[in-house]
């Protein structure tokens, strides 16, 4: 078994964050995102990894480097322009040789990818999707199964009265390699639109897997924060968080930071600070009497003097003046407040 993950987007919808950090490498409780996958594929034991890249590839190739400090071997599919979802897939083919298991690079999940590979195997699969409910279909693009789990049809963002089911594409799929056969190279190609429709059409053996746990686009601001308080509460059981206390100053009554929160050791919390529910990245000052709250702050920032951030994010090497109130914001890199300032 290979993978492939498919970590080309832009990350549009998730700026400021992508703006100078690539969507495949935000941090996520102080991880680069992609680790979280890279994980999942180890747990199912699949150490060959393939990257399918196109925006800023340089950046994510320095953070993740050939993959041997992860305990997997990562090779780089890059692309000269935008190929679309399985023109990506094809684009990698020099480095796929066996039944792939592919990820939207976006996906943040606790699947069991062994129970789907099983899966897979024992209906002799051309293809597998992974499928997940959610609560208000219409705002997705639907999958319509037989009994037996059989894909019967795709139903794009349908009309109420058109609602048959409340299952949606996850983005993790098991592809045999003769599906690279339909993809004609060099195109911009359409996993959802035009191949799984060509292998319905095709009458390939074509199944979906429906997991019904954790499941998270983490593609928008909001779910990005949300991301987090899932990981910080335990959510995700499968990923264990490493809390290591700040410094205070040599003063461990110094400031308050609750059980649930995650900061990085090099980080320097003063007097009177309160931590609650949050994630601070290395390197972070936060001055005294401040109050975090619900919030990411990435590294390198400094908060000032009875600042309050709350339910916001602070992208890299920030600074925020004394006294200011950061209040359901999003916050760039090296993004600076002066004094007294509410956001």
């Amino acid at each position: 078994m290979e993978a492939l993950i498919l970590a080309g987007g832009k990350g549009t919808r998730l700026r400021p964050l992508t703006i100078h950090t690539p969507k495949p490498v935000v941090p996520i409780a102080n991880r680069p995102f992609l680790l979280y996958q890279v994980d999942l594929l180890k747990r199912a034991g699949i150490s060959n990894i393939t990257l399918s890249l196109s925006y800023q590839p340089g950046k994510i190739e320095e953070i993740l480097g050939e993959g041997s400090e992860y305990g997997v071997h990562i090779n780089y599919a890059v692309e000269a322009t935008p190929l679309g979802t399985a023109g990506a897939y094809k684009n990698a083919e020099d480095h796929l040789t066996q039944t792939t298991v592919i990820f939207n690079g976006d996906v943040l999940t606790d699947i069991d990818l062994s129970k789907v590979i099983a899966f897979h195997r024992e209906r002799r699969a051309t293809a597998t999707i992974v499928l997940t409910p959610v609560e208000n279909p219409s705002a997705y693009g639907l999958v319509e199964t037989e009994s037996d789990g059989r894909v019967r049809r795709f139903l794009e963002k349908p009309k109420p009265d058109e609602i048959t089911c409340n299952t949606i594409n996850a983005g993790i799929y098991i592809l045999e390699p003769e599906v690279l056969g339909f993809i004609p190279a060099g195109d911009q190609f359409s996993f959802e639109y035009q191949l799984f429709p060509a292998l319905l059409q095709a009458g390939r053996p074509f199944f979906a897997y429906t997991w019904k746990g954790y499941w998270l686009d983490i593609g928008a601001p909001s779910r990005y924060l949300q991301a987090h308080y899932d990981l910080l509460s335990k959510r995700l059981g499968l990923f264990e968080l490493k809390r290591t206390p700040a410094s205070t100053n040599g003063r461990p009554d110094a400031a308050k930071i609750d059980s649930l929160s995650l900061i990085d050791p090099s980080c320097v919390i003063k007097a009177g600070a309160e931590v609650t529910n949050s994630v601070l990245g290395p390197n972070c000052i936060v001055e005294e009497r401040v109050r975090i709250e619900n919030s990411v702050v990435w590294g390198g920032t400094r908060i000032g003097h009875s600042s309050v951030v709350r339910d916001s994010v602070i992208c890299r090497s920030g600074l925020i003046g004394r006294s200011a109130v950061v209040d359901g914001a999003v916050l760039g890199d090296k993004s600076s407040l002066t004094d007294y300032t509410t956001v």
